[in-house]
């Protein structure tokens, strides 16, 4: 059976699935990530985090034949806020590929494997917010300090070379922001630079009054790797000055264990409760093909460590 499979960390865990994303809710974990074919979202749940694995997969929405939400469904997450579940993710247009913008899904149950998913369009920005979601925006991620939701999400500004970068805004539902964006991160440090400079894949985890934020910086070949900004719970997260930012990377390839281009995770827990890094990782350096386009992004689970500061550590040692 499914449901007693092993776990096994750092190496393939879920064959082909890039960007994934794993939730636990009411007994459940749920699975969902980026499909080769980028044509639809899919979750999986079981029991066990190992069970996932080998768990059904169901889609609940595909994409549309033209228009917006047509093309490139990447990196969709599921969160439970305001009451409701959604799913968060990016979507271009047959007539525009690259017009890549965030959307949202609001689940009209509360079982959001077997329930009715209502789109509800493009992410909405805040009243009088004339900039986000005006260029390539992607990898939206959403997190709770003190009550308030947030929003975070990858945006290219259009002014000379395209670079990613980070942003956030606090949210007033859960299609719509209430605050306009602020800049998070850019890629400041020249391992955020490589191929592309590029700050995407936001995610968060928090612990001892703390806030972690992940994200993933350069190529998605074997330089793409896993940077971090620490803040306070109950911090103003709206000001940049309340978040510190690594000057090195905490992921990154690992050539002995032939793990390449470690990132776009999220965080979980296990059956007892300890605490995971969910991330895609490549098993070859040569890339056949266009990067995007090669399905060989492979779902892999690793613990999570905390050191005597009470900080994550995200080692390839479990």
């Amino acid at each position: 059976m499914p449901e007693s499979k092993e776990l096994k960390y750092n190496e393939p865990w879920i064959l082909q699935r890039a960007d994934p994303f794993v939730c636990f809710n009411n007994g459940w974990y749920y699975f969902t990530a980026s499909i080769p074919s980028y044509d639809c979202i899919a979750l999986r749940r079981a029991k066990t985090l190992a069970g996932l694995a080998d768990a059904e997969e169901k889609v609940v929405w595909r994409k549309h034949e033209s228009g917006i939400m047509s093309e490139h469904i990447w990196a969709p997450e599921m969160h439970y806020l305001f009451g409701k579940w959604y799913i968060y993710f990016a979507g271009g247009e047959k007539e525009n590929i690259w017009n890549i913008r965030p959307y949202v899904l609001e689940c009209q149950g509360d079982d959001p494997y077997n329930d009715e998913w209502a789109e509800k369009g493009k992410m909405q920005r805040a009243e009088g917010d004339i900039f986000s979601f005006e260029a390539f925006s992607l990898d939206a991620t959403v997190f709770e300090d003190k009550g308030k939701y947030y929003y975070v999400w990858a945006e290219k500004v259009s002014v000379g070379p395209q670079i990613s970068n980070l942003y956030i805004a606090e949210m007033e539902s859960g299609y719509k922001l209430k605050t306009v964006q602020v800049l998070l991160t850019t890629p400041d440090y020249d391992w955020e630079r490589i191929g592309f400079w590029v700050n995407e894949g936001p995610a968060v985890i928090k612990r001892n009054g703390k806030i972690f934020l992940t994200y993933s910086a350069s190529d998605t070949g074997v330089n793409y790797c896993m940077g971090m900004l620490t803040a306070d719970e109950g911090s103003d997260l709206l000001d940049p000055l309340s978040w510190k930012k690594e000057r090195y990377p905490v992921l990154k390839t690992n050539d002995e264990l032939e793990i390449y281009g470690p990132g776009h995770n999220s965080f979980t827990v296990d059956e007892d409760g300890n605490d995971v890094l969910v991330y895609h990782a490549r098993k070859e350096t040569e890339i056949k093909g266009d990067p995007l386009y090669n399905p060989n992004r492979h779902a892999m689970l690793m613990k999570i460590k905390w050191d005597a500061d009470g900080r994550p550590v995200f080692s390839y040692d479990n």
